[in-house]
């Protein structure tokens, strides 16, 4: 277990250097291109089977206890270690990452982004995999920061070369703003390091701001906590993110949505809440006002984009649909109780796999269509999607009513216990207040279920098909490959919920109560 899990998090960097060296004669084929594409399935796939064993192998009696650990000096001088190890809060995100990249390296096979060296894209891709899977299991500060930068730099090309129109503005604003946020971070992160004598998580968990005064406590939340909220994002430093959503390709919106604004709230977890928890409950009803603002602001935004006439693209409707759900993680996280946190955690999982499918069925439209443009796929009766191309229809709505909380779906349960723990807040925290944003976060679902069915009967239904119009594909065999993961556990989730709480939860309460559970 120790060994597969250091190999699941290097092996992708092996991969992608070997991804640019020349492919051996016998691998080849009769495309270069297509041998390296396989390539990233290849260890994609193989890094996607390194997790699964992981996950089986992990002992589900025990989620509290970091298992899988590795503990190795690096620098002495600081006490910086290479310090690795999973427990009930990462391990859920380490398969996810490790599912959306292979199902994102399998789509890519089939239909190659437009842009440069298919090498490098692999190359980049597997890249972003093993910095994103190292955020996820790193247990050290400085390892933390490293690997939470290591992300921009692929993520910023795949957008600026791989990406479509306003490409190199949307990479731009993407990195500036990550990077002013991580610079203010790191700051944090080292007062904490440098103030409590360590860098290690588990000490720190363990010590529960004890060893910090509660001035450091609230310094080191508001230096870290920016840079954490830009890469969730949080309402109002979420600008970046529809710029970014609308210009990346397929895979890198997916992966964008579905793994790297997970890295933002994890960092609230495991690092703040409890590191430093007088600093969390000072900021914490300033973090949930922000949090129903966006929940608010993504709806109003999502409305006003799919209003006909408006000009909206589809695209960047569901960027702005991921600020709302991020809302409500956030909500979930500032409540600082085991219920809102394993909301919050709930709906993590939950948002990467129902809006990695929307992606990339907007992905596919874009594709048959040509553009992601509202108006022009609903045109004089709608794209019809139902009658002409039924099952992308189906999956679509699917999609829709999953992200829109549909009880029994994945969507669900993390926005109702997210909401269940603003009713009953933290000791100390103003109950009142989040009575207050409790019942703003349950408006913010109504406004969610109005704009994404409107989304549903705008691009789905429609008149029949006008003779003479070129029909389109259905959903091909690739595509049904790549989605049809998605679909399932979207489901599962949804339907049994203690699939991912049996292994939040202990090691939730655990951390609130700084490991002396």
């Amino acid at each position: 277990m120790q060994f597969l899990l250091a190999f699941t998090v290097i092996g992708p960097l092996i991969g992608a250097a070997a991804a640019l060296l020349p492919a051996p004669p016998g691998l080849k084929g009769k495309s270069p291109d297509q041998a390296v594409l396989r390539h990233g399935v290849t260890v994609t796939g193989v890094i996607l089977l390194a997790a699964i064993v992981l996950a089986l192998g992990f002992d589900h009696d025990q989620p509290s206890r970091m298992q899988a650990t590795t503990d190795i000096t690096w620098i002495p001088a600081l006490d910086v270690r290479i310090h690795l190890g999973i427990d009930g809060i990462s391990l859920p995100l380490l398969v996810l990452t490790a599912l959306l990249t292979f199902l994102c390296a399998l789509y890519s096979y089939f239909k190659v982004p437009s842009g440069p060296s298919p090498k490098a894209f692999v190359a980049l891709l597997l890249v972003l995999e093993s910095g994103t899977l190292a955020t996820f299991a790193v247990l050290d500060l400085v390892l933390f920061f490293l690997a939470f930068e290591m992300v921009l730099i692929p993520m910023y090309f795949l957008i600026a070369r791989w990406g479509g129109e306003g490409r190199q503005a949307a990479a731009w604003k993407f990195i500036l703003y990550t990077l002013l946020g991580s610079v203010v971070m790191l700051l944090g992160l080292l007062l904490i390091g440098v103030q409590a004598g360590t860098f290690d998580m588990v000490a720190l968990a363990t010590d529960n701001g004890r060893g910090l005064t509660t001035s450091v406590q609230v310094t080191a939340v508001l230096a870290i906590g920016l840079g954490l909220a830009v890469k969730t994002p949080m309402w109002p430093l979420h600008s970046w993110l529809p710029d970014a959503h609308t210009a990346a390709p397929t895979v890198g919106s997916v992966l964008l949505a579905g793994v790297l604004l997970k890295m933002g709230t994890y960092g609230f977890v495991r690092i703040l809440l409890p590191i430093a928890p007088d600093g969390m409950r000072t900021f914490a009803p300033y973090l949930a006002a922000f949090a129903v603002a966006g929940i608010i602001y993504g709806s109003l935004a999502c409305l006003a984009l799919v209003r006909p006439g408006a000009k909206g693209d589809l695209k960047r409707l569901i960027a702005y649909s991921s600020v709302g759900h991020m809302g409500f993680v956030l909500l979930g996280i500032a409540t600082m109780t085991p219920t809102g946190v394993n909301g919050a955690l709930f709906a993590n999982i939950a948002h990467g796999l129902v809006t990695g499918l929307l992606f990339f069925l907007v992905g596919a439209l874009k594709d048959r269509y040509g553009t992601a443009d509202l108006d022009t796929l609903a045109g004089a009766t709608g794209a019809a999607l139902y009658g002409r191309a039924p099952r992308l229809g189906a999956l679509l709505a699917f999609a829709s009513v999953a992200s829109l909380g549909l009880p029994g779906l994945a969507g669900f349960w993390g926005e109702m216990l997210a909401l269940f723990g603003a009713f009953e807040p933290a000791e100390g925290l103003s109950r009142p207040a989040f009575l207050t944003f409790m019942t703003i976060g349950a408006f913010g679902t109504l406004l969610t279920a109005a704009y994404l069915l409107l989304v549903v009967r705008r691009v789905c239904m429609g008149g029949p098909r006008p003779a003479g119009e070129t029909a389109i594909a259905d959903v091909q065999g690739y595509e049904f490959a790549a989605w049809t993961p998605l679909v399932a556990l979207t489901v599962l989730a949804g339907l049994w919920p203690a699939v991912l709480l049996g292994l939040t939860d202990p090691a939730v309460q655990k951390l609130l109560a700084g490991g002396t559970q």
